[in-house]
């Protein structure tokens, strides 16, 4: 009998947050059929993608999940120090299995990855993965996916510098600012070339720059004086902005609308307990899609079906993420919310599973959905299996862990 979807087993969570779990479950679906729908459905891909970019729409849901509960989550803890080591706790553990997992295919000849370092070191690309910034690095991702867990953390250190400076609670100021500054770059067609500051500067010296000063703006963030944690706090905030901006792989104004959309999120949860009102959070979704969709418009780069397919995705990730917010307080499927649960790991999995059935089974030319479903049937028992034994056990140490650290 396969494995069940985490319910009741799966650690405690407040109830009034399985919207967000449920959320991230549908958004995990959609991203691997994005990825799957080459294998086993290219002909419906092909004509869907033009009008609907499955890919952007999952990621913006996630996005919009994560603004919304990690400043939370620092908020609650009261202590840049607990919550760093729940991250690390959190992202790292199953990430390593992954990568690792990624290395013994490809040297087993199991799978083929490919895996292009280029002109670059083992040892930078190793060191700019470990950051988690990688994509913002100018380094090649050792799996496609682990793109997105580069705006992630630069989410993470903006939050982090907000909260050491106390301007935590400005989140729609702040998501505002960066639309609006997306939607100037990109209706002026502002046109950076791919990750400029590795362009002048060179990747290898500014991965270890990165490298420097993210490591001392978590450790001044975690301890000393409030003259060092200001510091430290502002110096990830830059950094994060920086990369963001300016050494992206994606446009500068599509990185600062992942950035605008992360704090809407956190705009969202400011609203939704009582810091800020709900007329401010809704004219702070306003200003962010107006701006999003006029830099996405405003491209000159790209076919008009490619523009369409973003901004449809877009809208209805926003859309997606009302509606969920509008059902939290109604009871949700179970399974629905254990797949929200397991979601990091059928993120971070799927590819390595579909990297297998590349190699053994191939890519069909025309749709097979039995195959579709097939696949599913296999990823989703397996996620439960790493969710239960690596990311449970995992998150209960950095929670064990951050109970000593606590501070008074």
């Amino acid at each position: 009998m396969p494995p069940r979807l985490p319910t009741s087993g799966a650690p405690a969570r407040p109830s009034r947050l399985g919207w967000l779990d449920a959320l991230r479950g549908i958004a995990a679906l959609v991203v691997v059929f994005d990825h799957s729908s080459y294998a086993f459905m290219a002909e419906f891909r092909r004509e869907l993608m033009p009008e609907f970019n499955t890919s952007r729409y999952g990621i913006m849901v996630f996005f919009l999940v994560s603004g919304y509960i990690i400043p939370a989550s620092l908020e609650r803890r009261g202590c840049v120090r607990t919550f760093w080591i729940g991250r690390l706790f959190r992202m790292y553990p199953l990430w390593a299995v992954v990568v690792t997992a990624v290395l013994a295919l490809n040297l087993l000849d199991i799978a083929e990855i490919p895996v292009e370092f280029g002109r670059q070191s083992a040892a930078t690309v190793a060191v700019a993965h470990v950051t988690l910034l990688q994509e913002l690095l100018a380094t090649p991702n050792l799996l496609l996916v682990l793109w997105t867990l580069s705006y992630e953390m630069a989410f993470y250190l903006l939050a982090v510098a907000l909260f050491t400076v106390r301007l935590h609670q400005r989140s729609a100021a702040v998501a505002v600012t960066l639309a609006v500054l997306a939607a100037v770059s990109g209706t002026a067609g502002v046109m950076l070339p791919t990750s400029a500051l590795s362009g002048r500067v060179g990747t290898g010296p500014l991965v270890a720059l990165a490298s420097i000063a993210m490591v001392i703006a978590i450790c001044c963030t975690s301890a000393g004086p409030p003259v060092l944690r200001v510091f430290g706090g502002v110096l990830g905030g830059v950094l994060a902005l920086v990369l963001v901006a300016f050494n992206g792989t994606v446009p500068m104004w599509e990185g600062l609308v992942i950035l605008a959309v992360m704090f809407l999120g956190t705009a969202v949860y400011r609203a939704e307990n009582g810091q800020s009102t709900w007329r401010w959070a809704a004219c702070t979704a306003a200003v962010v899609v107006a701006c999003a969709v006029g830099s996405a418009t405003g491209q000159g780069g790209g076919s008009h079906f490619t523009r369409r397919g973003w901004i449809t995705a877009f809208l209805l990730a926003v859309i997606t993420f009302g509606v969920g917010l509008a059902l939290r307080h109604r009871r949700l499927p179970r399974r629905l919310i254990g797949l929200g649960t397991i979601s990091y790991s059928v993120y971070l999995v799927h590819p390595v599973l579909l990297a297998v059935t590349d190699g053994t089974i191939g890519r069909w030319r025309r749709d097979n959905p039995l195959l579709e479903v097939a696949f599913y049937a296999v990823l989703l028992p397996l996620c439960v299996l790493t969710y239960r034994y690596i990311e449970a056990p995992s998150q209960t140490c950095g929670r064990k862990l951050a109970r000593r650290v606590q501070p008074p």
